[in-house]
């Protein structure tokens, strides 16, 4: 079934309520930001994230795999991760040089999560210049060499206490908060497409409903 066939059959299989919720989110839905997690050690870090994500209304979320694997931690998630698309990257020998360049490739601006001597604050970063990338690096050494190299821009939270560094979870709440609520001030088109929507649609109907979809049988 393709997606409007699947939007039709389910939407008879859940309330109005519910239908009313889901346009309210797909209105407020982008992918002009996307997050991207490379080599997350603790399992609990990357699933704050992703919660973060779709609580600010960001889509898809890229995992880096190339030492350390992504497994769901439900309790920390609590079911926010099936009404995103995550896109993980562990089949190649270099998955960070896939990653950017499947994201370049798409029209995004790599932007590293770094106290490089490039990085500029929050304030001064410029939403409206293009579709981001938005890397975050793993606890110990930040983001990898390689996405270094290939940063199209540094950015950073400026601190004012002796400890420069916050938990990845709270470093990805404090830039989200501020870079989707300057890009939805602005004049830029950062909404979903009305394909992506009815798409997202779909899916997002299909965890609605209790029974599993592709296992139906239908007269024709």
């Amino acid at each position: 079934m393709n997606d409007e066939a699947v939007v039709s059959f389910l939407s008879g299989f859940v309330t109005e309520k519910r239908l009313d919720r889901i346009e309210e989110i797909l209105a407020q839905r982008t992918r002009y930001i996307t997050v991207v997690l490379e080599d997350i050690y603790q399992s609990q870090n990357a699933s704050a994230v992703l919660r973060t994500c779709e609580c600010f209304g960001v889509q898809d979320i890229h995992i880096i795999e190339n030492y350390n694997s992504y497994n769901i931690n439900p309790m920390v998630l609590k079911g926010s991760d099936k009404w995103l698309n995550i896109i993980r990257y562990n089949q190649s020998a270099n998955c960070s040089a896939a990653a950017v360049n499947r994201l370049k490739t798409e029209g995004y601006r790599i932007v590293a999560t770094s106290l490089h001597e490039d990085s500029i604050g929050l304030d001064y970063f410029d939403v409206c210049r293009g579709k981001c990338a938005v890397f975050f690096g793993n606890e110990h050494q930040g983001v990898s060499e390689h996405v270094l190299n290939q940063a199209d821009e540094f950015l950073k939270i400026s601190m004012y206490g002796f400890t420069q560094s916050l938990n990845i979870s709270v470093s990805a709440g404090i830039i989200l908060s501020h870079l989707t609520e300057k890009m939805r001030d602005s004049a830029i088109e950062w909404r979903l497409t009305a394909a992506e929507k009815e798409s997202l649609r779909a899916k997002w109907l299909k965890s609605s409903v209790k029974f599993n979809i592709d296992e139906l049988h239908y007269c024709r």
